[in-house]
């Protein structure tokens, strides 16, 4: 019997030593360098979700301007299906591009046009990316609105977002999203500025999402339990760098970086949410360091950690990038 040469599938999307550098000047200062992305590397399979979790400065964001092709990188590659789009599309993402990696922003109040009906921003992407004909376009927005839970459709698509409350526009900005019908969304922390009671809701969508279009989802958040709910992978980002990166299960209930540890610590106490816990206030501050670049925050720090910049080791099926475990450590530091 013949042998199936059937080659695998590459992943949909896979990122490969990704770096971006920006400098700063002024008239009174010297240069000053910020390293938004250092070497990231990471895979999206279809129906996966991804979720890169850090706070702010950690270069989430920049990750994802990179991803859009909004911003072009110092270094590395994007391949999308296998193909390099950095070397084909030099000049710039191609409306193929866009139509297949698609975003929805952080603030459903900004992004959204308030001047115009929702009928416009879901029609106007149908017809940019030749989704739907003329005389078709509204039936598919109004199918857009169903998909995403607004009903019925027919009450909404005539409004203006300022009719709309915040988790209502959120919707109808995932819907202008799936217009295009991507392969991949990027959702750049799409539940921050709703209300804690409808949050759940919009996870829920995009789990939904992901296993009804087999959607990949890349999640930037800063926001733990979020990552833990939708997500399948985490990558925990500090300074443009990937420390953490393995199952949301593994990282999240057993976090093996001494910043991770740090962020799940700054989740406030449900018996007093407005105070960070102990370990994360002693774990802040700090400056710049030739080693690992969470040294001088980490309660943890040894002498090498000052010196040296620590490479990517396996810890229980995950990568972490700390000199605290051996490279290919068997087993987590107890």
């Amino acid at each position: 019997m013949q042998a199936d040469r059937t080659l695998p599938q590459p992943p949909l999307l896979e990122v490969r030593g990704i770096g971006k550098t920006f400098v700063s000047t002024g008239f009174f200062s010297a240069a000053r360098r910020v390293v938004a992305a250092a070497d990231v590397s990471f895979a999206i399979e279809r129906g996966q979700a991804v979720a890169l979790v850090g706070e702010s400065g950690s270069g989430k964001s920049t990750l994802a301007r990179l991803l859009l092709r909004l911003d072009a990188p110092d270094a590395g590659e994007i391949r999308l299906d296998g193909q390099n789009v950095l070397a084909s599309e030099p000049r710039g993402a191609s409306l193929g591009y866009r139509a297949r990696v698609q975003m929805v922003f952080q603030d459903p109040f900004g992004s959204l046009n308030p001047v115009h009906r929702v009928a416009h921003h879901l029609e106007r992407p149908l017809l940019r990316h030749h989704r739907a004909t003329g005389s078709e376009v509204r039936a598919r927005a109004l199918e857009l609105l169903h998909t995403v839970g607004l009903e019925p459709a027919e009450d909404f698509i005539d409004r203006r977002p300022y009719e709309l409350s915040g988790g209502q526009r959120q919707r109808v900005a995932i819907a202008r999203a799936l217009a295009a019908d991507p392969d991949l969304l990027i959702a750049d922390e799409p539940t921050s500025m709703l209300d804690v009671s409808i949050r759940m809701g919009v996870l829920n969508l995009l789990v939904h999402l992901k296993r009804e279009r087999r959607l990949a989802i890349l999640l930037i958040t800063h926001d733990l339990a979020s990552a833990r709910y939708l997500a399948d992978r985490v990558l925990v980002l500090y300074r443009g760098r990937v420390v953490e990166d393995g199952s949301s299960q593994a990282v999240v209930d057993s976090p093996a970086h001494p910043y991770t540890r740090a962020l799940l610590a700054s989740i406030a106490d449900a018996k007093n949410p407005t105070q960070p816990t102990r370990r994360f206030a002693e774990a802040t501050g700090g400056e710049e360091t030739a080693g690992c670049p969470f040294a001088p925050r980490c309660p943890d720090a040894i002498d090498i950690c000052r010196t040296s910049d620590p490479s990517p080791r396996a810890v229980d099926g995950r990568r972490v990038r700390c000199h605290l475990y051996p490279q290919d450590a068997p087993a987590s530091r107890s």
